[in-house]
């Protein structure tokens, strides 16, 4: 019994020294991903200088054409003849921006909250504790339809109650940064000499702290438009005509088998974009780990 479970203790072992990743790997992934991403944002730039660029005139002349088709649609119709590359573009446009601030406001508040917790510990540590227990406790799908049925669903909602409940990723890690560096001497003279809390945290402790909510912005990125996407698709996120990249979905499963491209464009969208911030974070996440190794 003894040497299966050594056998199997060694298997799972080779098993993860097999996906770990060289510092070349991930640097080459890395660089992979954050250039599909780039491409991306600017085809969808570009798109917005396209001559023929129109994401809401209808054609009923020229719908469900296909992709490369027409000249003057490269990407094809949907069944009420609106460009499609037009279509993807703009709601590419929209998610994108919603899900940058998404992200900025989980940013600023876990930073701010992590901050105070691990500084100052005690009650104000206990406070925002609780909270986040209550945050993680409150699922934001539920909340966010109650909230819509009350003021309707829009932009400006979305972005708060994502915003509002997604931080404690960031909280965390800022907290425990904070934590460790409180007792630090580089922390502890400042004080001794009389600073106020605010100027030792913006000044010696922010510093240490931002490089790893960077990391954690980055790698919550694809986590977000996958939440953003499958709420519009819910229908609570942004409403039509405007286009996202989930109301687009949505708008075209209803005739996959007529034409399967609706769905297909911006789904793929949806892949690349999630795919190359995944590998892009790859190489912070494995040199973010690397200074943990050596203190162990």
């Amino acid at each position: 019994m003894t040497d299966t479970v050594a056998m199997a203790q060694v298997a799972a072992g080779s098993r993860r020294r097999r996906v770990q990743l060289s510092p070349g790997q991930g640097r080459s992934l890395s660089t992979i991903g954050g250039a599909i991403v780039v491409l991306v944002i600017v085809a969808i730039i570009a798109v917005h200088f396209w001559p023929g660029f129109d994401a809401f005139s209808q054609d009923l002349a020229h719908a469900r054409l296909g992709p490369f088709v027409d000249p003057t649609h490269p990407l094809g119709t949907d069944v009420v003849g609106r460009d499609l590359l037009s279509r993807v573009a703009a709601g590419g446009q929209t998610t994108l921006l919603i899900t940058a601030a998404i992200v900025l406001v989980n940013f600023f508040v876990g930073t701010v909250l992590g901050l105070l917790a691990g500084f100052f510990g005690g009650w104000a540590d206990n406070v925002i504790a609780l909270v986040t227990d209550v945050s993680l406790a409150l699922p934001a799908v539920l909340l966010l339809i109650a909230l819509s049925a009350i003021f309707g669903p829009s932009a400006l909602l979305m972005i708060l109650v994502l915003g509002l409940t997604h931080w404690m990723s960031f909280a965390r890690l800022a907290r425990a940064t904070a934590l460790s560096l409180r007792g630090r001497d580089f922390v502890m003279a400042p004080r001794m000499l009389g600073a106020s809390s605010l100027r030792i945290i913006r000044t010696h402790i922010l510093p240490h702290v931002l490089p790893q909510m960077f990391i954690v912005a980055v790698t919550s990125i694809g986590s977000v438009i996958l939440l953003q996407a499958g709420l519009d698709y819910l229908g609570l996120g942004i409403q039509p005509p405007e286009p996202t990249w989930g109301g687009l979905v949505l708008e075209g499963q209803k005739y996959m088998r007529l034409s399967p491209w609706q769905v297909i464009l911006p789904g793929l969208a949806i892949f690349l974009v999630v795919g190359g911030t995944t590998f892009f974070s790859q190489r912070f996440t494995a040199e973010s780990t690397q200074p943990l190794r050596k203190v162990r």
